[in-house]
């Protein structure tokens, strides 16, 4: 008797974390797995598929292409293939590096064929967080240190929002769950850390009120108190709007005790021991296992 069908589309790809497209096409090329078919014609699939999936994601994200990982599932052998020589670091920079080449060549067609590249072989926290943060970090640091220019700057943010808001908008919201204001710290307008961080928060089913670039501190009270959120994320990226945004942290700490503060960022990650040792606390810091580890003491 065949294992009947739970999970549409759209919870698996939550579940696995690839897109739904990459499910498709996975199937289409290797036929990896044959959803099952309920009474209206709608794709279902089973807990052995969820389980398969999941299997031949974690085969890639330790470096395995999906080639060779479908080959392993069909040969059912988990435990004695090697890993292949080239290690999963090596092929995460050859994407990295590709992709700062063709934004700061302003070629945008090259540009979204590498980022659908990478979504295709690699689970979204890690194309976002691994590949695309990065990415945002290094043409953040090479603009403020004069060796682009604002175009290029521009042209990067440009494309890399796009993709960043679309993906944003897909992941629904646990109504349970407490609310989130994210903004740009005082005087910053680089919204791209922010968008990443944003939309991690988003997969783990927060709902999140995003309003980008800096605002008036008038108008982020006003914010505050109407949403009455939980956590407010900062966002600061130029070393020259770090005081500023302790300084706001100091004081939302003060006027909303209820309320978690949290700010990250390149000009964060970059504070002194004493000022880290003073606002430890807020630092959420840079990779998911630490954004995971500073959530949890909070929730």
């Amino acid at each position: 008797m065949s294992e009947e069908g739970k999970y549409n589309i759209k919870a698996v790809s939550t579940m696995v974390g690839i897109q739904p497209g990459t499910m498709r096409a996975w199937e289409r090329r290797y036929n990896l797995i044959e959803p099952v078919r309920n009474e209206s014609g709608h794709r279902l699939y089973t807990d052995e598929h969820v389980k398969k999936l999941k299997w031949l994601v974690n085969k890639i994200n330790t470096g395995l292409t999906i080639s060779q990982a479908v080959i392993m599932l069909e040969k059912q052998d988990f435990s004695e293939q090697k890993e292949p020589t080239e290690g999963p670091k090596d092929r995460i920079q050859i994407f990295q590096d590709d992709l700062v080449e063709a934004l700061l060549n302003f070629e945008e067609n090259k540009s979204h064929e590498l980022i659908n590249q990478a979504f295709s072989l690699y689970t979204i926290d890690k194309v976002l967080i691994d590949i695309l943060g990065t990415v945002l970090i290094r043409i953040g640091e090479l603009w403020e240190i004069g060796q682009i220019t604002t175009a290029h700057e521009h042209f990067a943010t440009s494309i890399l929002r796009s993709r960043i808001g679309i993906l944003m908008h897909s992941f629904p919201h646990n109504g349970l769950l407490p609310k989130v204001v994210a903004v740009c710290a005082p005087g910053e307008w680089h919204e791209l850390g922010l968008l990443i961080f944003t939309l991690y928060v988003r997969r783990k089913g927060f709902e999140v009120v995003y309003l980008g670039a800096s605002i008036k501190e008038g108008d982020l009270d006003v914010v505050l108190e109407t949403v009455d959120p939980k956590f407010l994320f900062l966002s600061c990226t130029l070393k020259e709007n770090v005081t500023k945004t302790l300084e706001l942290i100091d004081r939302l700490s003060i006027q909303y005790p209820e309320l978690f503060v949290g700010v990250g960022g390149h000009a964060v990650n970059c504070l002194n021991d004493k000022d880290q040792e003073i606002y430890h606390y807020h630092l959420v810091g840079r990779s998911k296992e630490e954004w995971d580890n500073w959530l949890s003491l909070k929730i």
